[in-house]
């Protein structure tokens, strides 16, 4: 007896289904990309159909949904047949000739559980493993949106340190170029011209180190794509990154202990553990099957005695009471509390985990926050900094190494600057994963952050 369902086909559909999809959509996205950059959530659903990881998330869910029916299967009648056939020869001299005895039978039994208290267990505990399957879909997508929203921002956060890199190897070649000219007519020391040659010859060395980790970071993202990294839309200028109130962070938190997935992933296994204990317990409860069979039973004799041909059918009740099993089913019991103490002190860890996981994305959007509004201050006198260090040097009362200075200390708030505002916006999406909140809605929500 078979019964069919809407998933029976889908997982043979998956990968190719998914892989055509993400070329089309990458092709598309690609086509755009010389025009504009992809945003956040563009980028995202190309990884939907070719990250590999949640790829195997989603078969994995896939299988988990068939324990609901084996279990069912459990409660089911099953039908089964079997056929023998006998040759048999007896070439005894007693008789004047070889005597031929073949027989065969045929049995159709069909078994139908009336109670098995084992079999019902294994059915609560099959709607468990079900919900244990979608949260841990659920993780790894939770999972995707943060290893893509990573990649993505540490791509664009690459390309502005190698912009900052080059900046500053640029106003550095015109440094050195105006000192060898100068040095040339006597006007400064040599130690102007080495001072200025050391500083170009370290950013030309920052502007391959920033190339270098740019093309790594691409990598990181391409290994979720499966192709090679479309153009990105950037950050906006000067656009404010605290994308959570202070009363949503606060309640993240203290949610995070009962809210996240793997928090909910123990409170689930801590069930499947009871439900164990009285499934092992279940050894020591009696079954009753109704069974019915009907049989054909063939006996041929070649000889003088024919043979016989007999049918028969019976229907009635099989009643077992397990008596005694020398102890074994008591040990499983007691195996099966062991794994439930042992599941209940996993889901404390996971409740203290998710709410450290929580604390730590807090302080990074907090500090985050801060750092960025303080570096974007510093930026600011930097700017003033350096006009003021320019027109000092031009009256004679700055050194062109207090210049170079200046530079270098622009430049560089101007890079913390870049990667302080990046982290903020991961931290605020992880303290949303570490709560169980982050959906694909918080990734369309930052797009109104980015630009082309």
């Amino acid at each position: 007896m078979s019964m069919g369902h809407p998933n029976r086909r889908r997982p043979a559909l998956h990968l190719n289904t998914a892989r055509r999809l993400c070329t089309l959509t990458l092709s598309i996205c690609c086509g755009v990309a010389s025009a504009q950059g992809l945003r956040l959530s563009q980028v995202l659903e190309v990884a939907r159909g070719a990250d590999a990881q949640f790829a195997a998330a989603r078969a994995a869910a896939d299988a988990s949904r068939e324990k609901r029916f084996q279990a069912i299967a459990g409660l089911r009648p099953t039908v089964t047949m079997t056929h023998s056939t006998r040759f048999n020869r007896d070439g005894s001299t007693a008789y004047a000739g070889t005597q031929g005895y073949d027989g065969g039978s045929t049995a159709l039994v069909l078994s139908q559980p009336l109670f098995r208290l084992a079999n019902q267990l294994t059915l609560e505990q099959a709607e468990l493993q079900v919900r244990q399957g979608e949260l841990q879909l659920a993780l790894a997508e939770q999972d995707l949106l943060l290893r893509v929203a990573k990649a993505y921002f540490d791509v664009l956060q690459g390309q502005d340190e190698l912009t900052v890199a080059r900046a500053q190897q640029d106003a550095l070649q015109q440094q050195l170029a105006q000192a060898r000219r100068t040095f040339e007519v006597g006007t400064v020391p040599i130690t102007d011209l080495n001072e200025a040659q050391s500083r170009h010859d370290i950013a030309v060395a920052q502007v391959i180190t920033a190339g270098n980790e740019l093309e790594s970071r691409k990598r990181v993202l391409e290994r979720s794509l499966g192709r090679r990294a479309p153009a990105l839309a950037r950050l906006k200028d000067g656009i404010a990154v605290e994308v959570l109130g202070d009363s949503e962070v606060r309640a993240l938190v203290d949610g995070a202990a009962l809210a996240a997935l793997p928090t909910q992933l123990g409170q689930t296994a801590v069930a499947l553990a009871e439900l164990e204990i009285r499934k092992r317990d279940a050894g020591h409860t009696p079954t009753l099957d109704l069974v019915a069979s009907l049989g054909v039973n063939r006996n041929i004799n070649y000889g003088i005695n024919g043979g016989t041909n007999t049918r028969q059918g019976a229907v009635g009740f099989e009643f077992t009471f397990p008596v005694y099993q020398g102890g074994a089913v008591n040990s499983r019991v007691r195996e099966a509390q062991a794994d439930r103490r042992r599941a209940d002190e996993e889901l404390l860890q996971a409740q203290r985990q998710a709410l450290l996981d929580a604390q730590q994305a807090q302080l990074g959007v907090e500090s985050g926050a801060a750092l960025t509004r303080a570096l974007q201050q510093a930026v600011a006198s930097s700017e003033s900094l350096l006009r003021s260090v320019q027109r000092g040097q031009q009256v004679g009362i700055r050194t062109r190494v207090d210049v170079l200075n200046a530079e270098q200390q622009l430049y560089v708030t101007r890079r913390d600057l870049a990667g302080a505002r990046y982290r903020t916006l991961v931290a605020s999406l992880q303290l949303k994963a570490a709560a169980g909140a982050l959906s694909t809605s918080d990734l369309l929500l930052l797009d109104a952050l980015l630009t082309d």
